[in-house]
């Protein structure tokens, strides 16, 4: 089951930093989310996976999964968590260069084309991430239904997604740490 405040407490005290950053979008920002500190640590995996079958709810997709490696430990969370409930579900990971040897593919895992996927990621700033996540994965035939992430920054992903015509749901925002923009 998920507890959304063991999963704040958490992030709190593992990988919520101050300071002068800048992020992956480029843009700067005063407080830092390294949520690779959550995803790879045990109680934290078991609080994402489960907050994320939580919100895929009866109507499950045939597939999790986003862009390596931040998508790849949520990916493995959820389905091993959906294993252990006796849940069939598979997993995708989508590289960030094409594999220069074998196939040559974006996109890794067992599917097929035409099947339903949900994209994962851990933080959403801008969007951009997973949105080229998603353009991998329809370009391999994939249908992405929704995006999920541990935390939204609130600052233009949300925005990004609708536009393209995707819905972004999230276990957390900058909110739930008191931050506000």
């Amino acid at each position: 089951m998920y507890d959304k405040q063991a999963l704040i407490e958490l992030i709190k005290e593992t990988a919520l930093q101050f300071g002068d950053f800048t992020l992956a979008s480029g843009k700067k920002a005063t407080f830092y989310l390294d949520c690779r500190k959550v995803t790879l640590d045990s109680r934290g995996a078991k609080l994402i996976g489960a907050g994320m079958l939580e919100l895929l709810g009866d109507k499950k997709p045939h597939l999790v999964g986003g862009m390596a490696i931040g998508a790849d430990p949520i990916t493995a969370a959820i389905l091993t968590l959906a294993g252990v409930q006796g849940k069939q579900l598979r997993g995708v990971m989508v590289r960030k260069e094409p594999k220069q040897h074998g196939t040559g593919k974006y996109v890794e895992g067992p599917y097929a084309a035409g099947e339903e996927l949900v994209i994962v990621e851990d933080v959403v700033t801008t969007g951009g991430s997973s949105l080229l996540a998603i353009e991998r994965c329809e370009a391999a035939g994939l249908k992405v239904k929704r995006v999920f992430a541990i935390v939204d920054r609130l600052e233009g992903g949300r925005e990004a997604f609708a536009a393209k015509g995707y819905e972004l749901t999230t276990l957390l925002t900058i909110k739930d740490f008191g931050i506000t923009q």
